[in-house]
């Protein structure tokens, strides 16, 4: 797929603090009748594409508004239970930039979205020459055993290094505003240096709302 196969307009899925990231996966559990709904629409797209965005609250009044980058999944797995619940797998493709939210009669949001800037996440798996797997595993050990969180070592010692970084940033968890930042990061190596920034924060007891302001 290309930039030009691509939809001017998606339905958006504004999930505080669920990340997806091009190339990567991300599991959903569908329970809202709203987004049942949106489920069933995408389906019947030639795109399945659904787009991921994070909520943020306007300071002052309460009120939420998109952010103003989402990313943009294809439905690649999809299962169905029994009470009418969808559990389903989104395949990362790429980010998008929200022109508008699109009015309508739809029951869920939908955007006029800006794929322009983000031709890299349609192409080749991304590298990281400066990445050091050894310091860099080291800073996560710290993390996760201060976070009390486990994985498994050895799977992350041979995954590429895109995968471990995209994956590590998705599950991680951070603040929403933490997740946006990882989002928004321009490149790979970017997105390395946001995350062990975050990593480092955490372990020092702080938030990082105050690194990314």
């Amino acid at each position: 797929m290309n930039i030009t196969d691509l939809p001017e307009t998606i339905a958006v899925f504004p999930l505080p603090g669920a990340l997806l990231l091009p190339r990567g996966r991300l599991p959903l559990h569908i329970f809202e009748p709203r987004y049942l709904a949106m489920i069933e629409d995408c389906l019947k797209t030639k795109h399945r594409l659904i787009g991921m965005i994070q909520p943020r609250e306007v300071p002052g009044t309460g009120e939420k508004r998109l952010n103003a980058i989402g990313c943009a999944g294809r439905v690649t797995g999809f299962s169905e239970t029994e009470d009418g619940r969808y559990m389903i797998t989104l395949a990362g493709m790429s980010r998008f930039r929200v022109r508008e939210e699109v009015q309508g009669f739809t029951p869920y949001r939908r955007c006029s979205v800006d794929w322009a800037g983000f031709q890299r996440d349609l192409g080749p798996v991304e590298e990281d020459p400066g990445f050091q797997r050894p310091e860099f595993l080291a800073a996560l050990g710290r993390y996760f055993q201060t976070m009390n969180l486990s994985t498994d070592w050895s799977s992350l010692k041979e995954a590429e290094t895109e995968l471990l970084i995209n994956s590590l940033s998705m599950l991680c968890p951070f603040s929403p505003e933490d997740k946006q930042a990882l989002l928004e990061a321009p490149s790979l190596t970017t997105r390395r240096e946001t995350l062990v920034t975050l990593m480092e924060f955490a372990l020092r007891g702080g938030s990082g709302e105050e690194i990314m302001q």
